[in-house]
């Protein structure tokens, strides 16, 4: 019979593990979007074996589950002697950094694959237009192709974001306490499964709402500062 007490009861204990969860997806993220940049401008390289390899690397974190994946970072580099002994292992040893960089390298694939096809998509007479008022490339690429592909790729980045949040459960299988890790072992104390994992999926979905409703209004935020009239009139003047 289900007892929601038990559900209710198991959420202070819960709301630890979902800070560890935050956290983790937070450096995630942060390091998924250093990474996207090169992999999103390597994708869209005029040179053949740069966008192949960069394809490649897409095709690799992909394709492969997120939990193989920490499971080779976790597990696999300490196969290796050369590496315990390199700069690295103090990094890599520890599950925590280990979720992070496994995740983060995952996480990369995607949001570069999602800046690609925004890079892509910004109009190319604007690009035309900055060239001919002399900007350089890097120029070119901060004042005028970042920032209209970031509002363009923004909706698929949110969806992102949320599947972050969620992939950090996977964190628990290499000992993390995270949110699930948490709900493991307070199933292992109250042999009450069902009431736990109701209540840690009642968290992560106020999480994940409460992340969607966040990005709404930023999107709603850049949709609009794209259709103000001073940035329109600033874009119709490099346009012309």
């Amino acid at each position: 019979m289900l007892d929601l007490r038990i559900s209710v009861e198991s959420l202070p204990k819960l709301a630890k593990g979902a800070t560890l969860t935050l956290e983790l997806a937070a450096l995630v993220l942060v390091t998924a979007a250093i990474l996207s940049i090169p992999v999103a401008f390597a994708l869209n390289a005029r040179r053949s074996w740069v966008s192949r390899a960069a394809e490649a690397y897409v095709m690799l974190f992909r394709g492969t589950p997120a939990m193989i994946q920490i499971f080779l970072v976790y597990y696999g580099t300490s196969q290796f002697a050369w590496f315990r002994e390199s700069v690295f292992w103090p990094i890599f040893r520890e599950p925590y950094w280990c979720a992070v960089v496994a995740l983060g390298l995952n996480g990369a694939a995607y949001t570069g694959n999602i800046l690609a096809g925004a890079i892509r998509a910004v109009p190319q007479g604007t690009i035309e237009a900055g060239r001919a008022l002399g900007l350089d490339w890097f120029k070119l690429q901060r004042f005028i192709v970042i920032p209209q592909a970031v509002r363009i790729g923004f909706p698929a980045y949110t969806n992102e974001v949320i599947q972050t949040v969620k992939a950090t459960s996977l964190a628990s299988t290499i000992t993390l306490i995270e949110l699930t890790g948490s709900a493991q072992m307070l199933v292992n104390d109250t042999y009450a499964p069902y009431e736990v994992f109701l209540a840690a999926a009642a968290m992560y979905l106020a999480i994940t709402f409460v992340l969607a409703v966040l990005f709404r209004h930023i999107e709603n935020h850049l949709y609009r500062a794209g259709r103000d009239p001073a940035a329109q009139n600033l874009k119709t003047a490099v346009e012309a």
